[in-house]
């Protein structure tokens, strides 16, 4: 175990063998999460009566487990999600919860649970005004986006209340996109980031203008010997490992190789471990690496799109025999020795053939492993195939050690809870002006709100300067999803100019906002809206919300017919909803990689894309806009208060519009 001064190493187990694989190679804590209401649908995951022995085991090695219940929430799933949160605290008492929704604040408060309130990086918290508003809801930890540099970090530090930690990651899969900020997989099929069902549109080729490649698949982020630097950041009290749907050869050796970093930091061993360190890295089967943004100073490029930026070794590739005219079954020369267990990937998860098979008997190198593929995934010949998790005799041996320990630890029987939310009284409400959201005026000219229409803006200082203070009361002024430590004096001094020049309505993209905002006068203090892409789902976060002092509230863009007529009647502030207009796909830190801003680019189903920079992000549309305005009526009955449509000046190249988009309103939610 490390000494309480560094920082904590936390390791991934989406099963348990990955779980053994921490504990065995010294990881301080691991996360992990349940069959439910986990950002890793696609992980085996865990039921609350093998938590509760794995929780067991963690105490009698002076380790911790947090339990990622890090999945939005819609309102229909507060009360299931109240009595699991209950079961965990009667039967397991993990040492703490990793949440997105910030309904589940107010669930496990009222369910009673006693350990630690971690706000996951899906709840995008990247501005150090944030951090008070979040410590006032009693959340004792953060984990950071990863596309911070060791700047912001630190500026991060500096400005973080006394007990708040930080959690950050040094290792594994990066997002072209920010997390919480990405609506790709939902938008194009119901399959919801915000709900562990990501699809990863992301790393498919893409095509403009001639030139084609897997521009927004990122590498994988590799900190490596650079964690030192995080020992002595005060705040930083948790290093994370990414990973949840890799196996035990990838935990067993990411988690050894930054516990020999972590343990020889400060001392005469280090340049011995650094070595070590390395060696172990390139052994575990992940992708080529990146430091992402990390280092100011150098300008990386995340994605290789001239490369695929896949897990896995390569081991061989697809060859064919024929017999008799006939093709035999796929078989592969291997580079290297297989053993049984082993997992082989077969092409690129965009390709039809694309598949994970497991090795069933030992194959020595260049000898003849077959591969029993299913006839409709039957690939061509000389596709790679890789090898994505090792079976070796020696962690097969470590792995059952600790097996039996586990199997000395207590069992429980955990029968099921009753539980109730407790939520404010639901209000009527009166309708409200809606919103056409523009992010500049047209021509230069301000323009005058209507009785039932309030012209909004995205706040920059292009736009604030283009309103002269007799109309600015009448704006609404919209912030943008994601503010970053960088920004931190352009913000603070563009809200201070709108409140001296008499703006009094402003729409927060993210509930943390709030706190850029001054509390000191209650007779001018403004009026506060929580935009769509705060992506609220449930009553019990409105009711968060409104303890936070917001007024109203929008609810996320994601979700189904079913799910928006029945959520202004379960809420205790007026509800609002994106009616129409241009929603992005995706919000990125990252600049286009030879990909043009402007121009359309297109999938390999021929959808088509663009992608413009507003301020310090990159902004990702899909070339067919969002229209529910044929249900308008049916959600005026059913309670919303306002709508907002979200124009944009469309690029000069698009090709004509064919269809809209009712996002998910026909689907589920998935």
């Amino acid at each position: 175990m490390i000494s309480s001064s560094l920082p904590e190493l936390l390791a991934p187990a989406g099963d348990m063998s990955c779980f053994l694989a921490a504990m065995a190679a010294g990881a301080d804590a691991t996360y992990l999460g349940l069959k439910n209401f986990s950002a890793r649908a696609g992980a085996e995951n865990f039921s609350t009566t093998e938590l509760a022995r794995m929780v067991d085991l963690a105490n009698q090695n002076g380790r911790r487990i947090y339990v990622a219940f890090n999945s939005l929430i819609k309102g229909s799933d507060i009360l299931s999600a109240g009595r699991l949160i209950k079961r965990l605290q009667r039967d397991a008492q993990p040492h703490g919860l990793i949440i997105q929704d910030i309904g589940l604040i107010e669930v496990a408060r009222q369910a009673g649970f006693e350990g630690e309130l971690h706000l996951s990086t899906l709840s995008n918290i990247s501005h150090p005004r944030d951090l008070e508003a979040v410590q006032k809801l009693g959340v004792q930890r953060v984990v950071l986006p990863r596309e911070l540099s060791i700047d912001e970090i630190r500026q991060m530090d500096e400005e973080a209340p006394e007990n708040m930690d930080f959690e950050m990651f040094i290792h594994g899969a990066l997002c072209w996109c920010v997390s919480g900020r990405c609506y790709w997989s939902s938008y194009l099929g119901g399959k919801s980031g915000l709900r562990g069902r990501c699809v990863q549109p992301c790393r498919r080729i893409y095509k403009q203008k001639g030139r084609e490649g897997r521009f927004f698949s990122c590498q994988d982020l590799s900190l490596d010997v650079l964690v030192k630097t995080l020992a002595d950041i005060p705040h930083v009290r948790s290093l994370k490992i990414e990973g949840r749907k890799k196996g035990p050869h990838y935990v067993y050796h990411v988690v050894a190789a930054y516990r020999m970093l972590l343990d020889a930091t400060g001392t005469p061993d280090w340049p011995h471990a650094k070595k070590d360190a390395e060696a172990l890295l390139d052994m575990a089967l992940g992708r080529p690496v990146t430091r992402a943004r990390f280092l100011p100073q150098k300008d990386v490029r995340i994605s290789t799109p001239d490369e695929p930026t896949s897990s896995g070794m390569l081991v061989g590739k697809i060859q064919f025999e024929k017999k008799n005219g006939v093709p035999s079954l796929p078989f592969i020369k291997p580079r290297l020795e297989l053993l049984p267990k082993d997992l082989l990937r077969i092409g690129y998860e965009d390709e039809p053939w694309h598949d994970t098979i497991p090795v069933t008997r030992r194959t020595p190198k260049a000898g003849s492993c077959t591969l029993r593929l299913s006839r409709h995934k039957m690939p061509k010949a000389g596709v790679p195939v890789f090898l994505i998790d090792r079976r070796e005799p020696e962690l097969v041996h470590i792995l059952q050690e600790w097996e039996k320990k586990l199997e000395a630890c207590r069992k429980v029987e955990s029968p099921l809870v009753e539980w109730t939310p407790h939520l404010p009284r639901p209000v009527r409400t009166r309708r409200q002006q809606d919103y056409l959201v523009r992010s500049s005026l047209p021509q230069g000219r301000e323009t005058r709100s209507s009785r039932s229409v309030m012209t909004a803006l995205w706040m920059s200082a292009n736009t604030l300067r283009a309103v002269s203070r007799t109309v600015m009361p009448r704006i609404s002024w919209w912030l943008p999803p994601v503010i970053w430590p960088d920004e931190s004096e352009l913000w603070q001094r563009l809200i201070a100019e709108a409140l001296r020049d008499g703006a009094t309505h402003f729409v927060c993209n993210a509930p943390w906002q709030a706190g850029l905002f001054p509390t000191e006068n209650e007779k001018r203090r403004p009026h506060l809206t929580a935009g769509p892409f705060c992506n609220i789902s449930n009553p019990a976060a409105v009711a968060v919300l409104a303890g936070m002092g917001f007024e109203a509230a929008f609810a996320s863009p994601e979700l189904s017919g079913e799910d928006y007529l029945a959520l202004p009647r379960q809420c205790c502030l007026p509800m609002g909803m994106v009616l129409s207009g241009y929603w992005p796909v995706g919000i990125s830190r990252h600049g286009m990689n030879q990909v043009r801003a402007n121009e359309a680019f297109f999938s390999p189903k021929g959808e088509a894309f663009w992608a413009r920079n507003y301020g310090h992000n990159l902004w990702m549309y899909p070339a067919w806009p969002m229209d529910l305005s044929a249900h308008r009526q049916e959600l005026e009955g059913a309670g919303y208060a306002f709508f907002a449509r979200l124009e944009e000046n469309l690029p000069p190249n698009l090709p004509p519009l064919r269809r809209t988009s009712e996002f998910n309103w026909n689907g589920s939610l998935l």
